[in-house]
């Protein structure tokens, strides 16, 4: 018991070592800057929202039923828990049966792969609209449960968004399909119009670039006369110029509209310059920039393992590394093969790069500048997060999967789920953040990550080889898995099929988490000794 309330309480204090909340980082790949043709995209759930989830199956509507929009749906705590949730308004249901989808708290990819992943950009305080409907994760909802394609789920959540209107704060959507990868960028209409709208543009990634975006707008002009590479709402010009935003002569450069941050002249952050000088070092961008690329083409072609390291990233052995002036000698005593106590030395850094706000201010107080922040990409008070890649030359159901974690990307292996599964691992639909439950899968992740963070000079390399043998595990197994799957479907036996992807899945995840359990021993046979 006093071994749960401490791992408790060191779970809590240690969400805030950076105090910012919905933090979330999206990386898109082109299937032309990827390794095999895919297309790929990724997010981190970087805030304090729920982390169950479930694969939720096709649904029909009667004729003339109404679909709810709800809110409240980010801090339940199970599928079933509809405590503080409000049904805010309905819309028309559809007619046709909509799709399967993974359901997280912002829902990330569908049956016919098409997948989603999101980052809040802080819009403007004056566009946000209380009388609206929508919140970002419901829209997420809709568009899996009714589209196939990015451009169509644009097109959906746009028309939505215009016609009952956008409350949330301002959000970038990556949206992808098989084909495709675009950025969605989202804002509240403020004080323009009789009824609440939505400030919205869509910008295509180049098939053989990059893009990120990390809590910062991105898209900069907008060409209203490439639809081909643009979409935009039916009354964004008018409504940017009742709300003073836009002149109607100057070239329409949206992030400098809808953010006060990018008013101020950035698009990008620490992630966006990290993420694109190690694809493509000879762009040599700095943080002094005004301005970066909307988007870059990588020196090399992305791989999913390459995705797997950007998401696991504390920034180490570069400029922005946290730790850089943290290491330091420590002296103990050991016996050398005659038996003499002699003393040794050893250099080791005693902070992890998830230390506390507290721990740094401490450490910067002892002496100015030891510590410069920067917002990493692997953060403590990760959710959940999921990288994600399409592919065309698959059927659907194989063709789609998202590499799944629990709590810090750096820290928690990946169990890939498939766009056909049905179900997922025990412990998965019930969420960890509101108290510590044995039968939340993430707690089997969380207790042995932060005793990990908590003596990071003694763990770090035990659990970088964990994680390294189960992404090894993961791909070597994924081609023989995939070929299997792929045959059974194409002979007609798409159910043996997913019987086989949901129990890999199962069976993969009990060997991670009895992995952690084990780690958790080993660490804490650390700690009983020493630090």
């Amino acid at each position: 018991m006093k071994k749960a309330l401490f791992i408790t309480l060191l779970a809590f204090f240690s969400t805030l070592a950076y105090g910012q909340e919905n933090a979330c980082t999206s990386i898109v790949v082109g299937k032309g800057a990827s390794d095999d043709g895919s297309v790929m995209t990724a997010h981190t759930c970087d805030s304090n929202f729920r982390t169950w989830l479930t694969m939720e199956p096709r649904k029909t509507f009667a004729p003339g039923a109404r679909d709810e929009i709800r809110w409240g749906l980010m801090h339940t705590e199970e599928p079933y828990d509809t405590r503080d949730v409000e049904v805010k308004g309905s819309i028309p249901a559809p007619s046709q049966e909509t799709f399967q989808f993974m359901n997280v708290a912002y829902p990330c990819m569908n049956e016919k792969q098409l997948a989603i992943g999101e980052t809040t950009t802080e819009g403007r305080q004056d566009l946000r609209r209380g009388d609206a409907l929508f919140l970002i994760e419901e829209l997420e909802r809709v568009a899996l449960q009714r589209c196939s394609t990015a451009r169509d789920a644009i097109r959906l959540m746009g028309s939505l968004a215009e016609e009952y209107g956008f409350a949330d704060n301002g959000e970038c959507l990556t949206v992808i399909d098989k084909k495709e990868a675009w950025f969605f960028e989202i804002y509240g209409s403020g004080k323009s119009g009789r009824k609440p709208g939505a400030l919205w543009v869509a910008q295509r990634i180049p098939d053989d670039h990059v893009g990120i975006s990390a809590n910062v707008p991105r898209i900069g002009i907008v060409d209203f006369k490439d639809p081909d590479n643009f979409m935009w709402g039916s009354d964004l010009r008018e409504r940017c110029k009742e709300l003073g935003l836009w002149d109607g002569k100057s070239p329409f450069k949206f992030y400098k509209m809808v953010s006060e941050e990018g008013e101020k002249g950035k698009n990008f952050s620490h992630r966006e310059v990290f993420v694109f000088n190690t694809l493509a070092p000879s762009l040599a961008l700095s943080m002094s920039d005004e301005e970066i690329p909307f988007s870059i083409k990588p020196e090399k072609k992305v791989s999913a393992s390459q995705m797997f390291q950007l998401y696991r990233s504390t920034y180490e052995g570069t400029e922005f590394d946290m730790l850089k002036n943290l290491n330091t000698e420590v002296k103990r005593w050991i016996r050398n093969e005659n038996g003499e106590l002699v003393t040794v030395s050893d250099t080791t850094c005693p902070v992890s790069p998830y230390m506390t706000n507290a721990m740094r201010s401490l450490l910067n107080n002892l002496k100015p500048g030891t510590v410069s922040w920067a917002y990493t990409i692997s953060v403590i008070q990760c959710s959940y997060s999921e990288i994600i890649k399409l592919r065309d030359w698959m059927p659907d159901e194989v063709g789609g999967v998202a590499y799944f974690a629990f709590d810090i990307p750096a820290l928690t292996p990946r169990v890939p789920i498939y766009a056909g599964q049905t179900k997922l691992p025990a412990g998965f639909d019930v969420c960890g953040q509101k108290r510590y439950r044995k039968d939340a899968a993430i707690w089997r992740f969380r207790e042995t990550n932060r005793l990990a963070a908590f003596g990071w000079n003694r763990t770090a390399e035990r659990m970088k080889k964990a994680l390294a043998e189960y992404d090894r595990i993961i791909f070597e197994d994924a081609p023989e898995l995939e070929k299997k799957a792929v045959e059974l479907i194409k002979s007609g036996k798409k159910e043996e099929a997913i019987e086989l992807l949901n129990g890999y899945c199962s069976r993969l995840s009990a060997s991670e988490q009895k992995t952690w359990e084990e780690l958790k021993e080993e660490f804490w046979g650390i700690f009983a000794r020493s630090l």
